[in-house]
């Protein structure tokens, strides 16, 4: 019992780190957005083209924006504005206790009316991997977002707590979750049945992709495809076969160009002028019918 305390306590800790300036490639500005409470929310801003959209990148639990900077180049050269910020409790943005994606949601609300104001004749979308996407889904729904891009993103904060006893003590020992579960209401103040991202995700208001990897524990592909399907039309789910918990982008750049631009281009009006190199209209992901 007291190593699961422990544990959870270590599982939402924060993960606070020294970023810096932004690559000098990227052309980003240091932004800081007013966030949940007090503290602000720290993140780079990548002014776009005239008439092409803005995108709010958001990573993972225990990372921090610079986990999304390939992706942030990769939408640049297409001529997104992209805006990557830290979620409370992680990077540069302060916070007591990462929440799973509840309070988290809040920081996400607050970037993106940021990125309407800044660019308000603009549409504007999200990717948000595992964590992340999971703030998208449990904030206020519908999101407000144009289009959204969810990656390895957990169904249930249970089924998540599930996953990784398995992972680490084996099947057998998933029995054992309940006791990091109910650790969520005493810390955070949220119930754990809360948390479920796959409850939301027919409110979110906006195309979605679903994107994930055949060989990923964490967020199993059974529940990535749960989650396609109770999303509304238009959607597209996109699997890679052989990829784990891992960054999709630099796991197949090609790939995920060809779906991720595409389908942004696509749901976002944003023509073919600026496709992804290599990228027909016959390799994009459709909306499924």
């Amino acid at each position: 019992m007291g190593g699961l305390w422990w544990l959870g306590g270590q599982l939402l800790a924060p993960r606070p780190s020294v970023i810096g300036a932004p690559p000098a490639d990227l052309r980003a500005i240091d932004v800081r957005i007013d966030g949940p409470g007090a503290e602000p929310l720290a993140g780079w801003w990548i002014e776009g083209k005239p008439g092409r959209a803005s995108v709010l990148l958001l990573h993972g639990i225990r990372a921090d924006r610079r986990a999304m900077l390939g992706r942030a180049r990769l939408l640049a050269q297409h001529g997104y504005a992209v805006l990557l910020i830290d979620l409370p409790a992680h990077g540069e943005s302060k916070g007591d206790a990462i929440t799973l994606g509840a309070r988290e949601s809040i920081a996400v609300t607050a970037a993106r009316d940021w990125m309407k104001e800044r660019r308000p004749d603009e549409k504007c979308a999200v990717i948000g991997v595992s964590l992340g996407g999971a703030s998208v889904l449990l904030g206020p729904q519908p999101s407000g977002f144009d289009a959204v891009v969810l990656e390895a993103v957990y169904s249930t904060a249970r089924q998540a707590i599930r996953n990784r006893i398995a992972m680490r003590l084996g099947d057998a020992a998933a029995g054992l979750s309940p006791l990091l579960e109910m650790q969520v209401g005493p810390r955070l103040g949220i119930p754990v049945t809360s948390l479920a991202p796959i409850d939301h995700i027919d409110d979110v208001g906006a195309p979605v992709l679903v994107i994930a990897g055949g060989r990923d524990r964490h967020a199993l592909p059974a529940e990535s495809r749960a989650m396609f399907e109770r999303a509304r039309s238009p959607k597209s789910f996109w699997l890679l076969p052989d990829a784990a918990h891992v960054d999709f982008q630099a796991h197949d750049p090609a790939g995920y160009a060809a779906h991720v631009i595409g389908f942004l281009d696509q749901q976002l009006d944003q023509g073919t002028q600026e496709r992804a190199p290599g990228t027909s209209a016959d390799t994009v992901t459709r909306p499924s019918p």
